[in-house]
């Protein structure tokens, strides 16, 4: 008799819990959970320009910084640029390109070398970009951003997947750009010597998308797929070019994500 009581309330305790659950609105069964905190991840738009005797000094500094930080964490990009990117004469020497002069003119940049440390104003005084990245890579991102490419020989193209997702709401722009690695150039150094196989990196090449970059918005907790492509000059090694993708707004560089073009 014990045993048929204790399976009669069994029973009627999972009766009770269905029709309990059956009472739920739908919507109210599923306790929403905030995105988990994202680390930032520092972009530095280094102008510089192989005429530009203290360039090298500023390029070392970024070295320390990724060095310091992780190459992953603190992303630079050198646009060789204004005055010092083109001879007395006004010839452009082999890595200026006149969209890195055009961004050069639009954030009014005097003086070389110069950087933005996530956009926050231009600051030609490098001795103080670490503590700019410093307090960048302190903070927390409104997004998750991830980026990779596939290289196709056949056509020297490369094609970009982006994925992000809101941990805030996100208004802005997500701007595309190619840099390059380990390319020999001639560079100005100390004493005014010409150092005619100095080794660049992080050059910029090219913007993928528009020079500014295109509307982007991102709802908190929503998840955005986007796709970019774009031929490879035959000049470039393809072997050393990355793809920055970074999200930016009136707060400056949200996030950004580095990913080689052939892995």
């Amino acid at each position: 008799m014990k045993s048929i009581i204790n399976q009669s309330i069994m029973l009627f305790s999972i009766l009770f819990a269905v029709a309990a659950c059956d009472n739920i609105d739908e919507d109210e069964r599923f306790i929403y959970v905030e995105p988990a905190t994202v680390a930032k991840r520092v972009l530095i738009e280094d102008f510089t320009g192989q005429r530009c005797i203290n360039c090298p000094v500023a390029n070392d500094i970024i070295k320390e910084l990724q060095a310091t930080y992780g190459r992953e964490n603190v992303i630079a990009v050198a646009i060789h640029s204004g005055p010092f990117g083109t001879t007395l004469a006004g010839t452009p020497y082999p890595l200026y390109t006149e969209t890195g002069d055009y961004y050069y003119k639009l954030w009014g940049v005097t003086e070389q070398p110069s950087a933005m440390i996530d956009r926050h104003g231009v600051n030609s005084n490098y001795m103080t970009w670490g503590t700019a990245v410093y307090n960048e890579i302190q903070k927390s991102a409104p997004l998750l951003l991830d980026a990779s490419c596939v290289y196709d020989q056949s056509t020297s193209s490369v094609s970009i997947s982006v994925k992000a997702q809101g941990v805030e709401q996100v208004d802005g722009k997500i701007q595309v750009w190619l840099t390059e690695d380990s390319v020999t150039s001639l560079q100005l150094v100390e004493n005014n010597v010409i150092d005619r196989n100095y080794v660049h990196n992080h050059v910029f090449r090219k913007s993928v998308n528009d020079v500014m970059g295109d509307d982007f918005s991102l709802a908190e907790g929503e998840e955005k797929s986007l796709s970019y492509a774009s031929e490879i000059d035959s000049s470039w090694n393809v072997d050393n070019l990355s793809a920055v993708v970074f999200v930016y707004g009136r707060d400056g560089v949200l996030q950004v994500v580095e990913a080689k073009v052939n892995e």
